[in-house]
């Protein structure tokens, strides 16, 4: 049997046996490419968690995009730092892994934070979404790393979702279309 704990910033997993080490949520990662809601509550979720350290990331394909990243950043009051990672060949995902790998310890787990876009249509999520799912598949097989993902609810998402009618099991066949909150009455 095994009992997980949480006490200030530290997770870990007690097992009767004691054949597992401690582990500790040393790091909380949250990959920024803009200062949107998304990546505002995924920013409040890491902090929820109360890692030991807490870096939002972002990776510099553009460098005037960066800059005026970096400045909003700075005015807008948050205590996280930003990170900014070079990239020269206007890739994402190998320098955010290299900053993971880096960060990793055996010791220690490290959490990264990806908003996700929830989308209505299928096409949305082809384009709202990409470098989330690389990142994911990525991330997947570094070790000591949890990928969590902060879903953020489109508007598309809301309004294409199917709303079905619960029957209960032979409702329609005795003449009663819909579930009810209210007690059955035959």
């Amino acid at each position: 049997m095994s009992v997980l704990r949480s006490s200030g910033s530290s997770v870990s997993c007690v097992q009767d046996q004691g054949s597992r080490p401690e582990l500790r949520l040393t790091h909380a990662v949250i990959p920024v490419a803009n200062l949107d809601a998304p990546t505002l509550r995924s920013l409040a979720y890491a902090e929820a968690l109360r890692p030991d350290a807490i870096q939002a990331v972002t990776v510099a394909v553009d460098h005037d995009e960066a800059q005026a990243l970096n400045d909003e950043w700075g005015h807008s009051g948050l205590a996280i730092p930003l990170q900014t990672l070079a990239s020269p060949y206007r890739e994402i995902t190998r320098p955010l892994v290299g900053y993971v790998r880096k960060l990793s310890s055996p010791h220690g787990v490290i959490a990264v934070l990806l908003p996700q876009f929830m989308t209505g249509r299928w096409w949305e999520q082809m384009l709202h979404n990409r470098s989330t799912l690389w990142l994911q598949l990525r991330l997947a097989f570094v070790p000591g790393v949890m990928v969590v993902t902060v879903p953020w609810h489109l508007a598309s998402a809301a309004h294409h979702t199917p709303h079905r009618t619960a029957y209960a099991p032979g409702a329609v066949r005795r003449g009663h279309n819909v579930i009810s909150s209210s007690p059955d009455t035959r």
